[in-house]
């Protein structure tokens, strides 16, 4: 049997075509039929090949909500027809690493969307995905919810939240956050939740200024002197926190000029850089705390599910466009040139 599928044919080459239906290859394993998938600021880093190594043909994406529809002799927690979500890595729940939390870094993990020289997992911008260590990966969506909130929480929501959490909020402090993006949308929400009264946001593209300003933030344009804009709110110390939430050696350079001595900079902004813009004699004379890594997105998803019910801000705003699975290869090229006010585009096979 065959299903549709994106798949990746190098740089900025991405089908729509047929590849063969995933089957039950262990007795953990579960299929999920796709209902919405989208596209996610990571995938670009592939899409360049900022991230070399994907095997031509490999099914592109990491979330997705879907239903279960064909479950391997290991599962005892989902049954046919259940609706579920999705982290973007898979999780034992049995390593040390399941066990304290940092799922992101659990030993038999793997991040869908990633084959290298025949290893690996297919992605979920697809008709069908198989999920490994289905019972303690996948999250029954509760009926109340939003399925596709439920989805941002799989991802970028959980990256949001985890990038404000490791800024470690305090109410009457002045945070900032670099890059208003998806994921950067998601971590000034996440801040005003976890309780920051004051968030400086930045970025380039108007729209997505005007955006983190409906949400409360102070929109500072990267061109009008943020580091300026910020000293001044706080009178020469500089900010508490700096989340920042775009992964390139710009924002880098920039979060160290607007954190105060002694202050944390909390990066989720997936980095392909070698090394870093400041110096270990910088961060030495800085006090410096800074904090990095993959979502643990599983064990957000368990704090956040409960959270979505009265969810403060409209999780719809982050979603422009609704497409269908073949307009993928588009929607690529969109969500790259920022065209059409894009952010996150949901793509339905």
């Amino acid at each position: 049997m065959h299903m549709k599928a994106l798949t990746f044919h190098g740089k900025m080459d991405i089908s729509y075509e047929t590849v063969p239906d995933p089957k039950i290859k262990e007795p953990a394993d579960a299929i999920v039929k796709v209902i919405n998938t989208a596209i996610c600021g990571s995938d670009l880093h592939i899409y360049h090949e900022r991230e070399s190594g994907l095997d031509k043909g490999t099914v592109m994406g990491h979330e997705f909500i879907g239903e279960v529809v064909e479950t391997g002799k290991q599962i005892r927690n989902l049954k046919k027809g259940e609706m579920v979500a999705s982290p973007f890595t898979t999780n034992c729940g049995q390593c040390y690493f399941c066990d304290i939390g940092l799922t992101a870094r659990c030993i038999n993990g793997q991040l869908f969307g990633w084959m290298e020289s025949g290893i690996g997992l297919q992605g979920t911008q697809a008709e069908y995905v198989r999920v490994p260590y289905a019972d303690t990966t996948l999250v029954s969506i509760p009926e109340d919810l939003s399925p596709k909130h439920v989805l941002l929480s799989g991802d970028i929501l959980s990256t949001g939240y985890f990038c404000a959490d490791m800024a470690e909020i305090n109410p009457g402090g002045l945070y900032v956050v670099i890059g208003c993006g998806p994921v950067g949308m998601l971590t000034i929400m996440s801040a005003f939740e976890q309780g920051a009264q004051h968030i400086v946001a930045i970025d380039t593209v108007p729209a997505r200024l005007d955006m983190a300003n409906s949400l409360g933030a102070i929109a500072v344009p990267l061109n009008k002197d943020p580091v300026l804009n910020v000293m001044e709110k706080t009178h020469g110390t500089g900010a508490e926190a700096v989340m920042e939430a775009v992964g390139s050696p710009v924002a880098q350079d920039l979060a160290l000029k607007l954190v105060r001595p002694g202050g944390i900079i909390s990066t989720v902004g997936m980095h392909t850089s070698d090394q870093f813009t400041f110096t270990p004699a910088d961060a030495y004379n800085m006090n410096l705390t800074y904090r990095t890594g993959r979502c643990s997105a599983r064990y957000y998803m368990d704090i956040l599910l409960p959270k979505l019910e009265d969810w403060p801000f409209d999780l719809d705003m982050i979603f422009s466009h609704e497409l269908p699975l073949s307009e993928g290869p588009r929607a690529y090229e969109m969500f790259d040139r920022k065209e059409e006010n894009s952010m996150k585009i949901l793509l339905k096979p």
